[in-house]
C-alpha cells in the first residue's frame, strides 16, 4: 500500500492532470507543500519516485502550454501583419493629386472611411438621382426619342455613376459610349451594364476626365453626355470638367446634353418660414442666441418652395451656352429688375436654373422652378433681414453676383444689393451669402 505522503502526492497529482492550472504556480506550490515531508523544495527533484513525476509532470505541462501560448500569439501576429500592410497600402492609393479618390474596392468591400473618402460612391446617392423622375425622364426622352443623333456615333459619358445615361446612349444605337467616373460607384456600373448586356458596347474608364485618355486611339467623340449641374447651378458642379472635355475630346460639330442653362432669379413671400429659421434663435429655452441670426442669414437654404409664395415675376440673370462658354463665364455679375405681381411681403430672392437639349428637334428642358415639379435641386433661398412691402407693379431692383472657387466648386460666394421706393415701404440693403461644404 501506498504511504501517506506519496498516497497525498497521487492525489495532488490527480487533480492536476483534471484541473487548469496546468503547471502553474498552484502547482508548484502544491509539489512544495508535499514534499515538505519528505523533501525539501530545493530537493524536490531528488525526492521520491511519485514527487519527481508530479514535478516533471508539471513542468511538462507548463512547458506544453508556453509552447502553445507562443504558437498562438504568432498566429495573431502573422495575421495582424499583413492587415496593417494592406492599409498602408490602400492608403498610399488613395491620395492622388492632393485629393482623396477610394481605392478600387468590390461594393461589398468598402467600409465607413472608405464611404467618407468617397461619399458618391454609396448607392442611396445615386438612388436619389435616378428616383428624380423629372431629370433621368428628361434624359432618357433626349436620348431615346433621336436616336438619328445618336445612330453609330462614339458618345463619352462624364460622370456616369451607375451607367443610366450610358444605357440610354446604348439603347439609342451609340456604335460606342465612353463612360468616366471618377468615384468607386463605377464598380457597380460594370455590373449593372454587364448584367444588361451591354459591356459590349459601353466602356468604362475609372478616373477624372482631366486625368485620362480615350480607349482604342480614339482621339475626338461625336457627343457628350453630363449631369453637370449643381445645386444653385454651380454648387459641386462638374462644369470645368465639361469645358474641358468638350475642347480637347468634342468634334468641332459633336453636341453636348444638355447645352445650355439659364439662371433665374424670383422674389417670395416666407414669413413663417423666416421666423423659423431666423428668429427662432431670439430665444431658446429661455436663452438668448440672437447672435448667430447673422451667420444663418449670410446660408443660402437649399429647399422647396411653393409657387404660391412668389410674388414678384420671374428675370433671367445669366444664359452659360456650353458650346461656346469658357472658365472666365462662370460668375454672374448681373442687374435685376423684379415686379410685383401683387401687394404682398418680399422676404427673400430665390434662384433656380432651366437647362436645355438644344440639339433635340423638340424642345427638352429641365426647369426647377417652383412649382415645376420636384427635383433634387430643388431651389436656393436667399433671406434678407428686412423685408420689403410692395403693392401690385412696383419695381425692385438690384444687382446679384456669384462667384465660383474654381479650386473649389463646394465653395460659392454671392452678393445681393437691391433698392426698394415703394409707396409704403423704402429699403435698401447689401447682402452677402456664402455656401460651402
Amino acid at each position: 500500500m501506498l504511504g501517506t505522503q506519496n498516497f497525498t502526492v497521487v492525489v495532488l497529482l490527480l487533480l492536476l492532470l483534471c484541473s487548469n492550472v496546468n503547471g502553474g504556480p498552484l502547482a508548484y506550490i502544491a509539489c512544495v507543500s508535499v514534499c515538505s515531508s519528505g523533501c525539501s523544495a530545493g530537493t524536490a527533484l531528488t525526492g521520491t519516485p511519485l514527487c519527481l513525476a508530479a514535478w516533471q509532470t508539471i513542468l511538462s505541462s507548463q512547458s506544453a502550454e508556453n509552447k502553445s501560448l507562443d504558437q498562438e500569439s504568432t498566429k495573431k501576429i502573422a495575421s495582424f501583419e499583413p492587415k496593417e500592410e494592406k492599409m498602408n497600402t490602400k492608403e498610399n492609393h488613395q491620395i492622388t493629386n492632393g485629393s482623396h479618390d477610394a481605392v478600387k474596392l468590390a461594393p461589398e468591400d468598402m467600409t465607413s472611411k472608405d464611404y467618407y473618402l468617397d461619399s458618391t460612391a454609396h448607392f442611396a446617392v445615386h438612388e436619389e438621382l435616378l428616383k428624380d423622375e423629372i431629370r433621368t425622364k428628361t434624359f432618357r426622352n433626349a436620348i431615346i426619342n433621336n436616336r438619328h443623333l445618336f445612330k453609330d456615333k462614339v458618345v463619352l459619358d462624364i460622370g456616369c455613376g451607375v451607367g443610366i445615361f450610358s444605357l440610354f446612349a446604348a439603347k439609342a444605337g451609340a456604335k460606342l459610349v465612353i463612360a468616366v467616373e471618377k468615384s468607386n460607384v463605377i464598380e457597380y456600373a460594370k455590373r449593372i451594364i454587364r448584367a444588361n448586356r451591354y459591356d459590349k458596347v459601353i466602356k468604362l474608364i475609372r478616373g477624372k476626365i482631366e486625368d485620362i485618355e480615350l480607349p482604342d486611339g480614339i482621339e475626338k467623340v461625336d457627343i457628350i453626355i453630363a449631369e453637370w449641374m449643381g445645386y444653385c447651378l454651380f454648387y459641386d458642379s462638374m462644369i470645368q470638367s465639361i469645358i474641358y472635355a468638350r475642347d480637347k475630346f468634342l468634334k468641332p460639330d459633336g453636341l453636348i446634353f444638355p447645352d445650355r442653362a439659364t439662371m433665374y432669379m424670383v422674389g417670395i413671400e416666407d414669413r413663417d418660414y423666416k421666423e423659423d429659421k431666423v428668429e427662432w434663435w431670439s430665444s431658446v429655452y429661455g436663452y438668448n442666441m440672437g447672435c448667430l441670426k447673422n451667420y444663418v442669414m449670410r446660408e443660402p437654404l437649399v429647399d422647396t418652395v411653393d409657387k404660391r409664395q412668389i410674388c414678384t415675376d420671374h428675370f433671367p440673370l445669366k444664359t452659360f451656352d456650353l458650346k461656346t462658354m469658357t472658365i472666365d463665364d462662370i460668375n454672374i455679375d448681373s442687374k435685376f429688375r423684379l415686379r410685383a405681381l401683387r401687394d404682398d411681403y418680399v422676404h427673400a430672392f430665390v434662384t433656380y436654373f432651366v437647362v436645355e437639349f438644344t440639339a433635340c428637334p423638340q424642345r427638352t428642358v429641365i426647369s426647377t422652378a417652383p412649382g415645376a415639379g420636384y427635383t433634387h435641386w430643388k431651389q436656393t433661398v436667399f433671406y434678407f433681414p428686412d423685408c420689403a412691402t410692395i403693392k401690385f407693379d412696383e419695381i425692385l431692383e438690384g444687382k446679384f453676383t456669384c462667384k465660383v472657387n474654381l479650386e473649389n466648386t463646394k465653395k460659392l460666394n454671392f452678393n445681393i444689393d437691391f433698392q426698394f421706393d415703394g409707396e409704403i415701404s423704402n429699403l435698401q440693403s447689401k447682402n452677402q451669402y456664402f455656401m460651402k461644404g
